[in-house]
């Protein structure tokens, strides 16, 4: 089951002219109301192309909407049957039932089509996953070994104030790499723009404004107020990839697990803070968060710590 963003060409004879009209009004809505990020909105590209071009294939044609409206049960677990037979983990199905499941809401509530059967299918379940953050001092040592890594100077400044805003302000990698010019904090807090456009105010360290100047220092570039600060070496807004790789470096050199990902630093920031004492409430607001649920989970891996620590403490000999 081959997958590709829903506007490109050889998705299209996969979908009725029907069809099609209630794929790009979900699309407007996923953009405009729910204000989707563009990461978002191309994994759910992914995920329902993989869908049409299955019952494409499955019913021998295009895709109509009726024949969206009639999908029974037994065709929604041949989907998954198809995804698993692919390979596709436990994770990635789910992932996509939960896409084919948001498509099918809209379209039930704002063109009035019901499929029941959606409604009756459950997904794969899921392990239990508990952040993996760095320790203290692993997260030091990446804070303090990244910018060794590049050959010009104005780049390791660059990489250093990425991993100080990802771990001094529990900033996501796409949150940082899309702070403009004019967001950079000239006072102790910076506003920074979320997930589905959402607003929060973060605190900045001192060790963090300094990075951040170091490198705006360094840049080749003319950083202009309404353009980019964090640049690659062309120029343009820097891609998230490079970032990757470039921590992908650094845990080879230090001898980190595959979870030290640029992610894994939010993790940190907010079980550190926890394990200091840090407020809940408080560490949701900082990580944006829209429901303490997702926050509470820092208690797990909190937990978890200190019984490891209890245990290598009074382990019998």
């Amino acid at each position: 089951m081959a997958t590709a963003p829903l506007s490109s060409s050889d998705l299209l004879p996969h979908l009725a002219s029907d069809a099609a009209e209630l794929v790009m009004k979900w699309q407007r809505y996923l953009k405009t109301e729910r204000r989707a990020s563009n990461h978002t909105l191309d994994a759910y590209g992914r995920d329902f192309s993989g869908f049409i071009q299955f019952l494409s294939k499955h019913h021998g044609g295009a895709v109509t909407a009726s024949m969206l409206a009639t999908q029974s049960v037994r065709d929604f677990r041949s989907y998954l049957a198809a995804k698993r037979g692919e390979g596709a983990s436990a994770r990635s199905t789910a992932r996509a039932l939960s896409t084919v499941r948001n498509f099918y809401r809209f379209i039930a509530r704002s063109e009035g089509i019901e499929n029941d059967a959606i409604k009756a299918i459950q997904g794969p379940k899921l392990p239990h996953r508990v952040p993996r953050p760095l320790t203290e001092d692993s997260a030091r040592a990446v804070m303090e070994t990244i910018g060794e890594l590049a050959d010009d100077d104005w780049i390791a400044a660059r990489d250093t104030a990425i991993i100080a805003l990802l771990y001094g302000c529990g900033l996501r990698i796409a949150e940082a790499l899309s702070i403009n010019m004019d967001q950079v904090p000239s006072g102790e807090t910076m506003r920074i723009i979320g997930k589905r456009e959402k607003e929060r105010v973060v605190p900045v360290l001192p060790a963090v404004k300094d990075a951040i100047e170091t490198y705006k220092a360094l840049c080749p570039y003319v950083l202009k107020p309404d353009g980019p600060l964090f640049v690659g070496k062309r120029g343009a807004r820097l891609n998230p990839r490079t970032v990757q790789a470039t921590m992908q470096k650094v845990r080879a050199l230090l001898g980190l697990p595959e979870s030290a990902t640029p992610h894994a630093l939010r993790h940190s920031f907010a079980t550190h803070l926890l394990s200091r004492g840090g407020d809940l409430r408080t560490i949701q607001e900082l990580l944006g968060h829209a429901d303490l649920k997702a926050t509470q989970i820092y208690t797990e891996v909190d937990s978890a710590r200190l019984l490891d620590v209890y245990d290598k403490a009074f382990r019998r000999t």
